[in-house]
């Protein structure tokens, strides 16, 4: 199978528990998923199998959307709810105008410093390695985008956001910071990614729909195919001559492409319309940049 499964990932089990199940199910020999959801969330996590695996970079790539909750006057360690509460301060008296001009604040581009409890690595070691240890080192800021930030609801100390942001961003840290803004603390309580890229939560299986055979099920909407997942990117139909080169990692001409910005990824197709791999292009070329052994 060289599927992508949109799987609605359940709340306490971590997204490596969600890829060895599935792989389990279908058999696979290889998998893999586009993005990390923390035991707490819920929602798209996109699970790559087979020849699939080599496009989870382009996966992760793409924008993401969450629904949040928040609780003001409580700041754990975790900076969501699974955390112990290491800091507590009194809620002011806020209005929805007042939350929602302070997370206006927030649009375009942001730093963010990834929290402790992540899996980005420092020396090599995880940092929620390190935070089990009690360790605090230094971590450097990032560049994230904030799309859009909408309060749909207020019930004071709570708090619900949609959110749409760039790969990369800490739902987290965003809430942490928003707290700060409106002269508290805070933390995550709910989270679900509703959206990555041309995947929704609506279209998502639930776990259970996972534990019965659904391998010859093509139709169903969850399972995609790798041409299906990589439909955002341009295709170029290649000759007999190109498709040969191609296949053997030879780069190609552009052709009548060469107007399209260099690292314009494509979907590179045989003569009959074949998905076989990924080109980018490079100026008066298009380079190879995978090819699936399908």
């Amino acid at each position: 199978m060289n599927v992508i499964i949109n799987l609605n990932k359940p709340k306490g089990m971590t997204s490596q528990q969600a890829v060895t199940h599935v792989k389990k199910i279908f058999g696979a020999k290889k998998a893999g998923h586009a993005g990390t959801l923390d035991p707490l969330a819920t929602g798209v996590l996109l699970i790559c199998l087979g020849e699939a695996t080599k496009i989870t970079r382009f996966l992760m790539d793409k924008d993401k959307e969450y629904r949040a909750i928040i609780k003001l006057g409580e700041r754990t360690d975790t900076l969501d709810a699974e955390g112990t509460i290491t800091e507590m301060k009194s809620v002011p008296s806020l209005s929805t105008h007042d939350i929602a001009e302070a997370a206006q604040g927030f649009l375009g581009t942001i730093l963010q410093r990834p929290p402790m409890y992540s899996a980005v690595k420092h020396q090599g070691k995880r940092l929620y390695e390190l935070a089990r240890k009690g360790l605090i080192v230094e971590r450097p800021e990032r560049l994230v985008e904030i799309h859009h930030i909408g309060v749909t609801c207020v019930d004071l100390p709570f708090i619900s956001l949609t959110i749409s942001c760039s790969k990369g961003t800490y739902i987290r840290t965003l809430c942490d910071d928003l707290g700060v803004r409106l002269g508290t603390v805070s933390h995550l309580v709910s989270l679900e990614r509703t959206r990555t890229g041309i995947f929704a939560v609506e279209l998502a299986a639930q776990i259970d729909q996972l534990s019965y055979p659904v391998i010859e099920a093509r139709s169903n909407p969850f399972i995609h195919s790798l041409d299906n997942a990589l439909s955002e990117f341009n295709e170029i139909l290649l000759s007999e001559d190109d498709h040969k080169k191609a296949k053997n990692g030879v780069p190609i001409s552009t052709g009548n492409l060469q107007e399209m910005p260099t690292y314009t990824f494509l979907r590179l197709k045989s003569p009959l319309g074949k998905l076989f791999g990924i080109g980018r292009i490079e100026n008066t070329y298009i380079a190879i940049d995978r090819i699936f052994n399908v």
